[in-house]
């Protein structure tokens, strides 16, 4: 038992000696072996650390000379710029040098001008001398010649002005008299006749103001504006007086000119109506007005022409065609006389066989000369055959107008119709009152002896012809030269026209400057 019990430990020990030497062979292999992987991968991480070095190297090398590239392109901009800007130096030098000769010339030439009025100054110094010495001598050989004294002369010539004063009061005052006879005779003449005058006197009315009716009582103040500045720049632009009184809601605008009141009664108007009254805005006002009315003849013409039969006529005769609205003849509108005209002319050239279309249109524009501001002595017979003429129109048109009051002959039938037609429509019972034309002729007459004036821009016949407005141009006419004009246009109405009692001359000179903000 004994021996069985060793020999087990025996083998025990045997086995446990095997156990151990195999473990100890097989830990040393794996030692081995994992000294073998560390070694195998620290060569291999050798190797990447050193491709990844010489990776980044070249990664380096490339950025280093990238940007030795760019810095040399911005060293070579850097030199192109410095070489631009040195040639703008060297060209500012030279410009320099250039006014420098320039400046140093112009110093010579103004020290040598300087010389030259140093000369002319003593030069003139001497003559002044030899005048003043020369005008006493004049005066000495003057006192000696007349036999006065300087003091002398004086008082004679201020006698010989008083006298003359004198002589020109008394001429007023006569003047004063007589325009009271006048009004005394007219006062009487206007109680005689004013019941047998109505339709006559409600004519007149009618040719010469307007009515412009007011929202309310209180815009009369303000188109009278501050001081009067607002009615005063509505009438220099329009032309037309306007007449403000007592009368409720209502401005009254008087003017010979038709066609000038047509304008200033639109221009109230779209004043009011806009509430907007001061001085630029009137003056806009009207002349946007004004372009507008010149329209507005357009279509009055067209309509005449087509109510007449008539085409292929132009525009500008077509606009003056219906001006002639705006115009009257022994207190009988123009254009109406003229639509009249035609109308018994074609009537009487279809009776006799004639052409009917040349007849009215001849018979159409024989008054057409009226629609033309005339400033010269041509009479409006002569005017219309002029235009006529200018727009190529048929001689036998032409030959009507300018024979229409026998002016010339007349070489046509068709023109001896245009006569007839004439004198039938202007002759019927209540077409014409002399009164009214003679009034507006002798308008028409102060302002072109106005516009007979040098520097007279416009002129307006206000007042019934109490008094006649000159605008002059500011840079032709200074203040004494207004003042003179007005008494030059005054002695001229006296000269020409003969009227009762006072005409007022109004010279009008106004200075504007204008200038755009941008």
């Amino acid at each position: 038992m004994l021996t069985w019990v060793v020999a087990l430990l025996i083998g025990i020990a045997a086995g446990g000696a095997i156990v151990f030497i195999y473990l100890k062979t097989t830990s040393s292999q794996t030692i081995g072996n994992a000294k073998v992987e560390a070694e195998r991968l620290l060569a291999d991480a050798q190797k990447e650390g050193e491709a990844l070095k010489k990776e980044r190297l070249i990664e380096a090398q490339e950025e280093i000379y990238e940007q030795k590239q760019k810095l040399e392109s911005d060293l070579e901009d850097q030199q192109i710029e410095l070489q631009d800007i040195q040639k703008n130096l060297d060209l500012r030098e030279v410009d320099l040098e250039q006014k420098d000769e320039r400046l140093e010339r112009k110093e010579k030439e103004l020290l040598r001008l300087e010389d030259e009025l140093r000369s002319e100054k003593a030069d003139v110094d001497l003559k002044e001398v030899e005048l003043r010495e020369a005008i006493k001598a004049q005066h000495l050989k003057l006192e000696e010649i007349s036999g006065f004294s300087k003091d002398e002369a004086k008082r004679v010539l201020l006698a010989d002005l008083e006298e003359e004063a004198h002589e020109e009061g008394r001429r007023l005052a006569n003047q004063i008299i007589e325009q009271s006879k006048l009004e005394a005779e007219r006062k009487a003449r206007q109680i005689l006749v004013q019941a047998i005058q109505q339709i006559a006197s409600r004519q007149s009315v009618e040719a010469t103001v307007s009515i412009v009716e007011l929202p309310s009582d209180d815009m009369k103040g303000r188109i009278i504006g501050r001081e009067g500045r607002n009615i005063r720049s509505f009438e220099l632009a329009t032309g037309v007086d306007v007449i403000i009184d007592d009368t409720p809601d209502i401005v009254v605008l008087s003017s010979y000119n038709s066609y000038r009141r047509e304008i200033a009664k639109r221009s109230l108007d779209k004043l009011i109506s806009d509430g907007r009254i001061h001085p630029s805005r009137i003056e806009e006002i009207v002349e946007k007005t004004t372009d507008e009315m010149r329209d507005s003849l357009r279509e009055l013409g067209d309509q005449a022409l087509l109510d007449a039969g008539i085409h292929g006529v132009s525009g500008e005769l077509a606009g003056l065609l219906g001006k002639l609205r705006y115009r009257t003849s022994f207190g009988q509108n123009v254009l109406d006389h003229s639509i009249e005209t035609a109308s018994l002319c074609g009537i009487m050239a279809a009776e006799l066989g004639l052409d009917v279309k040349l007849a009215k249109r001849a018979a159409l524009f024989h008054d057409i000369g009226k629609a033309v501001d005339n400033f010269t002595e041509a009479n409006h017979a002569q005017l219309g055959a002029e235009l006529l003429r200018k727009h190529n129109e048929h001689k036998v048109v032409v030959n009507a107008a300018e024979s229409h009051h026998d002016a010339v002959e007349p070489n046509s039938a068709i023109s001896a119709l245009v006569q007839i037609a004439n004198l039938v429509s202007g002759t019927r019972p209540g077409a014409r009152r002399e009164s009214l034309d003679t009034f507006i002729k002798r308008m028409s007459e102060l302002e072109n002896i106005c516009k007979k004036f040098e520097g007279v821009e416009e002129s307006f016949a206000i007042q019934a012809g109490r008094e006649v407005r000159a605008i002059v141009e500011t840079e032709k006419v200074d203040d004494n030269r207004a003042r003179s004009l007005a008494r030059d246009i005054a002695k001229e109405i006296q000269m020409n026209i003969e009227f009762p009692g006072q005409i007022k001359v109004s010279v009008i000179r106004e200075y504007r400057a204008h200038d755009i903000a941008t």
